[in-house]
């Protein structure tokens, strides 16, 4: 092999090296999950200042989660992409159980439904969606 193509070679090596350790340290790729209910509230604040999560149920798969503050209000968190989007629940009207999955919408028809298994609790959720 000539000295040249080496170089090149070896060159080559390290951009893509950096370029993955670049992303890596931003976070970038993966899939992300709702971790755990300190994790649900944070994401819950980001995305409405000051919203206090008093309840929250998450969603087996880590996928989305329900957050509840001490008004009453209902928020739902979803994953999308690498990030998550959250959208404040009005009415019962996109609720609903279909083989112990609870299914949630939002009036916003581009945040579409989701799937949230949440075992047990699923039942009580539904419960307090149709109180809203």
């Amino acid at each position: 092999m000539d000295l040249d193509i080496l170089l090149q070679l070896a060159g080559s090596l390290l951009a893509i090296l950096a370029l993955a350790g670049l992303a890596w340290k931003l976070g970038l790729g993966g899939e992300q999950r709702i971790r755990d209910q300190d994790h649900a509230r944070e994401l819950a604040d980001e995305a409405i200042p000051g919203f206090a999560a008093q309840e929250i149920a998450l969603d087996r798969a880590g996928q989305a989660a329900l957050a509840r503050d001490g008004n009453g209000r209902i928020l739902l968190l979803r994953r999308h992409g690498v990030h998550f989007a959250a959208r404040m629940l009005a009415g019962h009207a996109h609720a609903r159980l279909d083989r112990g999955l609870l299914i949630v919408g939002t009036d916003d028809r581009r945040f579409g439904s989701i799937a949230l298994d949440l075992g047990p609790q699923a039942q009580y959720w539904a419960a307090s969606l149709r109180r809203l």
